[in-house]
């Protein structure tokens, strides 16, 4: 473990008692205590993450929109300032390289969030498809910190946090407070003088935000959240419950659902890939192709009783081996068990019967659509 890179929130999570697991080469909190408590809180309270470990890329300059527009499946230049989107960095061939989310913070300013994991390979594409236009790529990763915090009273913890307020800049926004922001939109705020970028985003299927803040005082920023979030029974959350909540929700996990072999239509992610926006971006020539009519299709399966269908675990239909299960996992929320597969489409329709082999023994599972778990809104 000499090469494991550590959160700028580590030492907090040691004395909070956290497990720690690997992940794209980091040391993060898979647990505290429990999955299940943590996974519930959530639902039901309020949840707060360590998301250090992902990637910040800036792309500022005269042509940082139209870059973007060509460097990626959507048209990030049509973003409004606080705007964010969710959009995918293709091959040429038109498979996946990572999933990103992308926020117009200035005229000339994007921010880049990546997965951790691909960060060097979002890093060489954006750079590589640069050339040719005024738009400078900053890695800023390994000075930004990122605090997730997601549930119902994610608002009300975020409204008491002491010494974290909106910026002055914040009030000439349509949407200038907290509580009037928007999905996927952000709001510029300071913590003690310190800049902090919160988005109302995140990868839990509720409501939340995400704080991002510089790595030196980002210690401060979990401990104000958690004093704050105190009465509303905030706890501490690890990967571990994250997974599971995003899959009740149908977020995909990259390495998972998309891979450098899954083009965005397998994935029922067509859409985001902006094939009406003028000009070329890489990827737009086999995005047009239509797939091969046995390429296989990402379904939502559910099952009956407490046997879970885990990633990798094979999919059939009688005899014939139809497709793999890419997550899987018994629904702490809904209390069944639910995955979502690649099978071939003949077997894709809602109401299809399939068959998974849980380790020796075949177990039916229904076809669903996608979420499977959706918040009541207010």
């Amino acid at each position: 473990m000499t090469d494991a890179r550590y959160s700028p929130l580590h030492d907090l999570h040691v004395d909070l008692g956290a497990s720690f697991t690997d992940f794209a080469g980091w040391q993060m909190p898979v647990r505290y205590d429990s999955d299940l408590a943590e996974h519930h809180a959530v639902r039901e309270r309020v949840g707060m993450f360590d998301i250090s470990h992902m990637a910040e890329i800036s792309v500022t300059g005269a042509d940082a929109g139209g870059f973007l527009d060509f460097a990626v499946a959507g048209k990030m230049s049509a973003l409004a300032l606080g705007q964010a989107k969710y959009t995918l960095l293709l091959t040429d061939g038109g498979t996946v390289i990572d999933d990103l989310i992308i926020y117009r913070l200035g005229d000339e300013h994007w921010l880049v969030v990546a997965n951790a994991g691909n960060r060097f390979a979002v890093l060489d594409a954006l750079n590589e498809r640069a050339a040719g236009f005024s738009a400078t790529v900053v890695d800023q990763s390994d000075e930004t910190a990122m605090i997730a915090v997601q549930g119902p009273k994610a608002l009300a913890v975020l409204q008491s946090t002491i010494g974290l307020e909106l910026a002055e800049a914040a009030s000439a926004r349509p949407e200038s407070t907290l509580s009037d922001l928007k999905y996927y939109w952000t709001l510029p705020a300071v913590f003690l003088g310190n800049p902090v970028l919160i988005a109302r985003t995140g990868y839990t299927g509720e409501d939340g935000f995400e704080l991002y803040i510089d790595a030196s005082v980002a210690a401060q920023l979990w401990v104000a959240l958690a004093g704050a979030g105190a009465p509303h029974g905030i706890v501490p959350c690890g990967l571990a419950c994250r997974d599971t909540l995003r899959l009740e929700a149908g977020m995909p996990l990259y390495g998972h659902e998309l891979t450098l072999d899954i083009r965005p239509a397998q994935a029922g992610l067509g859409k985001v890939v902006a094939l009406s926006k003028e000009g070329d971006f890489v990827g737009r020539a086999a995005s047009e192709v239509e797939l091969p009519a046995d390429a296989p299709v990402l379904v939502a399966l559910v099952g009956e009783g407490k046997r879970a269908a885990r990633a990798d675990y094979e999919v059939f239909s009688g005899e014939s081996r139809i497709g793999v299960v890419t997550s899987g996992a018994l629904s702490p929320t809904l209390g069944f068990p639910i995955a979502l597969a690649y099978v071939h489409p003949a077997h894709s329709g809602v109401g299809s019967v399939v068959d998974v082999d849980v380790r020796g023994t075949r177990i039916p599972f229904t076809v669903s659509q996608l979420p499977f778990y959706r918040r009541k809104k207010d």
